[in-house]
């Protein structure tokens, strides 16, 4: 049957966040809070023995996902209304909040991403997050498109009691994020929970009038989706 909800992207408190860029125990909220803290070098040491280059490019893509996304403020980094940053400004601004950023580090993190959260403007001297903003600084002119047939999203089995209820909302960010595979989808509800997937009948949205975006990245975006174009995919989890 259709459905209805809220979208579980409402949003990460503030320091969760946080705990997910710096997760490690000598992490302190140093430049982000203003906090003096050690060199940017002896941080990368301290952090890094023994870690390898995977694990190091995971830390810097979510220490730019939240400044590129949601709160470039935190480092003193501006961004423009396209959520475009100066690489210069970027490193600089990094560094001195503590976070030990170069441009060879940059541009591993933006060629390696699977989701290719991250793109390099042609002239090299910006980044910025494909999509995923918060910040109302930001303002992408994405392209609107015609959508397929269906699309998917993937929640937690925590949510749907409130999807049922509102559909789903962007929360804290701009837009829904809609994907038309399938395992991306249950891999981003997995970060909530117990992964749910809901198939979307976008087409049928955007036939009555909803306007539907791509993302450099692929990832299909969309302001809300009302319940009544939303069908649990996953028939296990609906007992719950």
């Amino acid at each position: 049957m259709p459905w209805k909800g809220i979208e579980e992207t409402g949003y990460t408190p503030f320091l969760n966040i946080l705990a997910k860029i710096l997760p490690y125990s000598d992490a302190s909220f140093s430049g982000l809070a203003g906090v003096p803290g050690p060199s940017a070098q002896g941080r990368t040491e301290a952090r890094f023995p023994g870690r390898n280059m995977d694990k190091q490019t995971t830390e810097i893509s979510k220490f730019l996902s939240f400044v590129l996304r949601h709160a470039p403020e935190a480092i003193g980094l501006t961004l423009d209304l396209e959520g475009w940053a100066n690489i210069d400004a970027l490193i600089e601004c990094a560094n001195r909040s503590g976070r030990a950023l170069t441009r060879s580090l940059l541009q591993s993190v933006v060629d390696t991403n699977d989701k290719k959260r991250f793109s390099i403007s042609e002239d090299g001297l910006s980044i910025r997050a494909a999509q995923g903003h918060s910040t109302p600084s930001v303002d992408i002119a994405h392209v609107e498109k015609r959508p397929p047939d269906f699309l998917i999203h993937g929640t937690a089995s925590r949510f749907l009691d409130s999807i049922k209820t509102q559909g789903l909302l962007p929360g804290s960010r701009h837009y829904v994020h809609l994907s038309e595979d399938e395992r991306t989808a249950s891999a981003v509800g997995q970060r909530y929970g117990k992964p749910v997937v809901l198939k979307v009948e976008s087409l049928r949205m955007y036939e009555r009038g909803f306007k539907f975006y791509k993302a450099e990245n692929g990832m299909w975006l969309t302001r809300a989706v009302p319940p009544e174009f939303l069908v649990l995919k996953d028939s296990a989890a609906e007992g719950e």
